[in-house]
């Protein structure tokens, strides 16, 4: 059964750190484009971050971008999400997904097609 991880949520002042990660069990995800979207209580999912499949481009929403910095091992089959000078506004549930045409372009949550179970992040003020 092909499953993603994330891991790496947890509760953080603001103006920290912390790294999530988005492994993959039952499937390599070296040709598949993948996403971060996080969803807050009462809001919709939206994009956070995307990546090619070789890692050549990437993508971010302009909430995150110079904070957040999504990155790839196809050797470890996972993705990461670092995210830097938290604000409570990330505050959030957080999911990776993969996009089947590779290219990791998408900011559409209907695009993508397989979604992790999510990690919290929580960002104290």
């Amino acid at each position: 059964q092909v499953q993603l991880v994330e891991s790496g949520g947890g509760l953080v002042q603001a103006g920290g750190s912390l790294r999530l990660s988005c492994a993959a069990s039952g499937r390599t995800l070296s040709s598949y484009g993948m996403g971060w979207f996080r969803q807050a209580p009462g809001k919709e999912r939206e994009f956070v971050a995307a990546i090619s499949w070789n890692g050549g481009s990437t993508y971010y929403a302009d909430s995150v971008k110079g904070r957040f910095t999504i990155s790839r091992d196809n050797a470890k089959n996972t993705v990461y999400l670092q995210m830097n000078s938290l604000k409570p506004e990330d505050t959030a549930v957080y999911y990776c997904a993969t996009d089947p045409t590779g290219w990791g372009s998408s900011r559409t949550p209907a695009r993508y097609t397989l979604w992790g179970q999510g990690t919290q992040v929580t960002v104290s003020s």
